[in-house]
């Protein structure tokens, strides 16, 4: 299971439960600006930018401990995928994102980092009335009729993250998002394909191409990329926007073992997983400094589980590196209390053809080689990475563009564009990616 459904589980499931919970059990029709509802919370940590403080409260372990899983699906062994369903929501299991990172560049070759992300977390393994709220149903499945004592009831919780990074102003944006799964809030839908918090949306082909394939027999057996593709991101908060059109440069990589990604050697805990490692982006991007038309590349992941973190597990950082050569690299590293990565770590090499290989824990070797100290507490991140996996000769530098790529939200975690030097066997590698690191905020100290 790869980290950020953890993450998920404790923002959603840890911070956002009151309030999601609260409306879960309520009959009337509550106001959703009671809850939590739409409101917009102000991450940037980038010079000039107005931090919230400080405001994260539980720590991963805190909040990953002991959840009880009872009633929920588990991720147990290896399953046949089915599309366009999969990529659609699965509500049976506790938590569930989709996940977008980007690199995108002007004509001039002004760059940006770019990341848009859509949780979801079940808040109860049962619907709370007899009816099934719309977006609650299985994948690719009809909702049953609306018995609901409210429209507003719910036992889904979402929340969504936005960051720009402007490499040239020197400035990072972030921002984040909560809803309730009812009365079109935020929700999840196979067909045509779209996932949204509020107005911030990921959205596949119209009914125009989808409905004449489905009523024709479907699309192509295997093909996963032909329901959700070309996939458009939607996403605007004040001065900052993203208008993103994504196609595949690769097809589907199915991540762990045959997409059963496991978290620790308890049974079930472990996620579905499932990533295009490299996507080509067309589109705009807007920040204070105006709005630019881009191109670039991007990264999509979507999982799905119900498990919570194995005990001694304090956090993650998590490498999405996308080689000039067209080689993909993610690496997972589970980073125990005393800083020494988990044998369940993991990660894949994509070759530029498309062909995945596991890469397991005991076969490359991350070592941090700088740190950057946040603003909002002095919590130190890592800043600067050597990367070596011996069996493709690969060694490389992976350092941010910005330092300052801190999401200061709910759960405080760092994610950020990064670029890639070093080289292999061939001679000189560079390219790009992004970097995640979390159980780092609040400490005060290194913990890499």
């Amino acid at each position: 299971m790869k980290p950020r459904a953890l993450m998920a589980v404790a923002v959603v499931g840890g911070v956002a439960l009151a309030w999601a919970a609260w409306a879960v059990g309520r009959g009337d029709d509550a106001s959703p600006g009671a809850t939590s509802p739409g409101a917009t919370s102000p991450g940037a940590t980038s010079p000039g930018a107005t931090s919230p403080g400080a405001r994260a409260t539980l720590s991963v372990a805190e909040a990953l401990g002991g959840a009880d899983t009872a009633g929920y699906a588990r991720a147990t062994e290896p399953r046949s995928f089915r599309f366009p369903e999969d990529h659609g929501p699965h509500p049976d299991y506790r938590t569930e994102w989709w996940y977008v990172t980007g690199h995108l560049e002007t004509e001039e070759g002004r760059r940006f980092g770019v990341q848009l992300t859509v949780f979801r977390s079940a808040l109860a393994p049962e619907a709370p009335a007899a009816g099934t709220p719309p977006g609650d149903a299985p994948a690719g499945s009809a909702p049953e009729a609306d018995a609901r004592p409210s429209a507003w009831t719910t036992r889904q919780a979402w929340m969504a993250h936005l960051a720009v990074t402007d490499v040239e102003a020197g400035r990072f944006h972030g921002f984040e998002r909560f809803e309730r799964g009812a009365v079109g809030l935020a929700g999840a839908r196979v067909e045509p394909f779209r996932v949204w918090v509020g107005d911030w949306e990921m959205r596949g082909p119209s009914e125009d191409r989808v409905l004449p394939a489905r009523a024709a027999g479907g699309f192509p057996p295997g093909d996963a990329s032909a329901s959700i593709f070309p996939l458009s991101l939607s996403a605007r908060e004040g001065e900052v926007a993203l208008e993103l059109d994504l196609s595949p440069a690769k097809p589907l990589v199915l991540q762990g073992e045959e997409g059963l990604s496991r978290k620790g050697p308890a049974p079930g805990n472990a996620s579905y997983y499932y990533s295009f490692t490299r996507l080509q982006a067309r589109g705009d991007v807007t920040t204070p400094a105006g709005r630019f038309p881009v191109t670039g590349t991007a990264w999509l992941d979507r999982e799905w589980s119900t498990s919570s973190l194995p005990a001694g597990v304090v956090g993650w950082d998590w490498f999405a590196l996308q080689m000039d050569d067209g080689r993909d690299l993610m690496l997972n590293v589970l980073r125990q209390a005393d800083g020494a990565p988990s044998p369940h770590s993991g990660g894949v090499m994509v070759s530029a053809d498309g062909t995945p290989e596991r890469v397991s824990a005991e076969t490359w070797n991350v070592e941090v080689l700088d740190r950057w100290t946040s603003p909002v507490d002095g919590a130190a991140y890592p800043s600067a990475w050597r990367v070596r996996v011996p069996a493709h000769g690969l060694d490389v530098r992976v350092r941010p563009l910005l330092p300052h790529q801190e999401l200061d939200v709910t759960f405080r975690y760092w994610e950020g564009a990064v670029e890639v030097t070093g080289r292999d066997g061939n001679g000189p590698v560079t390219g790009r990616g992004y970097v995640e690191l979390t159980g780092y905020a609040g400490s005060g100290r290194p913990r890499g």
